[in-house]
């Protein structure tokens, strides 16, 4: 971040750990992924395994876990890691946030010591790819309403059903799905290669362009009994990994919208009109003060929110209040910086659109922005409003 925007000096509030691990990230993004993200965004494809092996050699792929060649960051670390990646491009950091924090995770937490061996340390390094199913074509904001069913059939189980939306899912090797039985909601690690599976990319999406995304369909999918991730039982179990997803977001939503307002920031204060530079006119100034922020508002929610979980303190309901303040306010600053840049902040040679495209599936994945309100709604009044 230019030190312009560093309004209220962070930066020292950072171990300098956590400035490293920011930094590196921040050049890989600089080097790799920069030069090509606009071209990859246009064209609708992204070398996601390539990139994939790129981060696991930096560690990046469940990094806030431990054991099983995970790197054990803090909490704060991985979300500069998420800030950076999201700053070249969402599609990026739900590549990681998707891997570590909602697959890897998912086995990591429920697996069995076996499922933990045979797939972790391969996902670590990004030479295996994983997906997380749990939304469903008809039931996305209310999982508990999922039709995918899994029934027993002597030692085996059998899958039947599709998901949909399912970031990673045409290029992973492994899928949790989320699967209803007679005893309730349980998880099931599905290799992609199973018999039954089939994985199909969904095209023409106007947002996360760079970024894998598809649907499964399940089609008597039969797996042994140790397919089941044994300690994932009730519909707790997958909201708690899109607890670690969205703590995630909170941090990239903040890169998204920083990218944004350096873009903005530096074409205002070269690009000349009626014989000034526009940053030299108030309205441009109260634009750009307002922007600034509140984006160090949001950078502000996402560290303390880091040094709680760090603390072990971190309460869904406080990922919700990240999540719907970051993902809101850094989708509101790309489009004032449009603004600015007037025709330009629509061309792919700016990433101002792309950021925006990008944000309004952030705005919505991982729980929607009414599903967050509700989280905060029920905190507050201790009545649930969901159904």
């Amino acid at each position: 971040m230019t030190a312009a925007l560093d309004l209220l000096d962070l930066d020292p509030s950072l171990t300098d750990e956590e400035r490293q691990i920011r930094d590196v990230v921040r050049q890989l993004v600089d080097d790799r992924v920069r030069p090509h993200v606009a071209d990859w965004y246009e064209q609708g494809q992204v070398p996601a395994r390539e990139l994939a092996r790129e981060f696991g050699k930096l560690g990046l792929l469940g990094m806030h876990l431990t054991g099983y060649g995970c790197a054990g960051a803090s909490a704060v670390a991985y979300g500069l890691a998420c800030q950076e990646l999201e700053a070249g491009d969402s599609g990026l950091r739900s590549l990681v946030s998707v891997q570590g924090s909602l697959a890897m995770y998912a086995i990591w937490r429920y697996g069995s010591e076996e499922q933990k061996q045979r797939w972790l340390p391969s996902m670590a390094t990004g030479e295996a790819i994983g997906c997380f199913g749990l939304t469903e074509p008809d039931h996305g904001s209310d999982p508990a309403s999922m039709t995918t069913r899994a029934r027993r059939d002597g030692d085996d189980w059998v899958l039947t059903g599709a998901k949909m939306w399912i970031t990673n899912a045409p290029i992973a090797d492994a899928a949790v799905i989320w699967a209803r039985t007679d005893e309730g909601v349980r998880g099931f690690l599905v290799p992609v290669d199973t018999p039954g599976v089939t994985a199909r990319e969904i095209r023409r999406k106007m947002s996360l362009r760079a970024s894998v995304t598809g649907e499964i369909a399940l089609d008597d999918v039969r797996l042994p009994a140790d397919a089941q991730l044994p300690e994932a039982i009730g519909l707790k179990a997958p909201l708690s990994c899109l607890t670690e997803a969205r703590y995630g977001i909170v941090w990239g939503a903040v890169g998204a919208a920083r990218d944004c307002l350096e873009t903005t920031l530096a074409y205002a204060t070269t690009r000349t009109q009626f014989g000034r530079p526009l940053a030299g006119f108030q309205l441009t100034q109260a634009k750009l003060a307002d922007m600034a922020v509140e984006l160090v508002k949001g950078q502000l929610l996402a560290l303390h929110l880091g040094r709680l979980a760090d603390a072990h303190r971190l309460r869904p309901e406080q990922v919700s209040v990240g999540k719907l303040n970051n993902v809101r306010e850094a989708l509101a600053i790309a489009r004032q910086c449009r603004t600015i840049l007037g025709a330009n902040g629509v061309s792919g040679e700016y990433p101002i659109m792309r950021h925006a495209n990008n944000l309004e599936s952030v705005l919505t994945y991982e729980g929607t922005s009414e599903i967050h309100q509700l989280v905060v709604g029920q905190r507050l009044t201790g009545i649930s409003a969901f159904a």
